[in-house]
């Protein structure tokens, strides 16, 4: 998202997080920035196969995932901690339940269209597509919305991600998205609370 960190500003032209500086080199978007990691550092090829189809599959998700999955599963991380801890005032539950209805929606179509009955996105190995999901799936299990819970094949495809990734690392790399409300006990500065807190509400719009 936006970070008014100087320090940012010198990586990313856009002035958000996250962003890559490798040498001279700069660059903006988690996709990108993952694509552009598994090229340089020749990765295992399940993560973004040189196979053109199974390559396209992975990018298909990738273009469809922005409009959908990360159009809804963040704002239940702003509606529950972050417009409340920088604004000082809670949401009405309605927006809630409104981002809870457009992200059902959202993980109907990820089930049926992406997932099926395949072990992973693009088919039997996990790839760059399950990772970008997982994500953002597990920031509304940090606020206590567990998405999984009703939903027995999205429950299943996320234990096959931890599973691949290693429980261990899979833990550790979701430990601030699932401790999130422990946000809600710190101080934040008057002045950052006056600059973000409009930036968080227009997210929301």
């Amino acid at each position: 998202g936006p970070s008014n960190s100087e320090g940012v500003g010198k990586v990313s032209l856009l002035k958000k997080v996250p962003a890559l500086k490798d040498g001279d080199f700069t660059l903006a978007e988690c996709t990108a920035i993952l694509l552009y990691l598994s090229r340089k550092y020749n990765t295992p090829d399940h993560w973004y196969p040189s196979d053109i189809q199974k390559r396209a599959q992975v990018d298909e998700y990738l273009s469809w995932h922005h409009a959908n999955i990360r159009a809804n599963a963040p704002k239940t991380m702003w509606i529950k901690v972050l417009i409340p801890l920088f604004t000082g005032q809670p949401l009405p539950s309605e927006k809630l339940q409104e981002v809870m209805e457009g992200l059902s929606t959202s993980l109907k179509q990820f089930e049926e269209r992406f997932l099926q009955d395949k072990a992973f996105i693009i088919g039997s190995e996990i790839s760059l597509a399950d990772l970008v999901a997982i994500v953002e799936l597990m920031q509304p299990v940090g606020v206590g919305c567990d998405i999984f819970e009703d939903r027995p094949r999205l429950r299943e495809w996320r234990r096959r991600v931890e599973d691949a990734v290693g429980k261990e690392l899979f833990f550790q790399a979701h430990e601030m998205i699932l401790n999130i409300k422990e946000l809600s006990n710190i101080q934040i500065d008057p002045q950052l609370k006056e600059q973000l807190a409009p930036v968080l509400m227009k997210m929301l719009k």
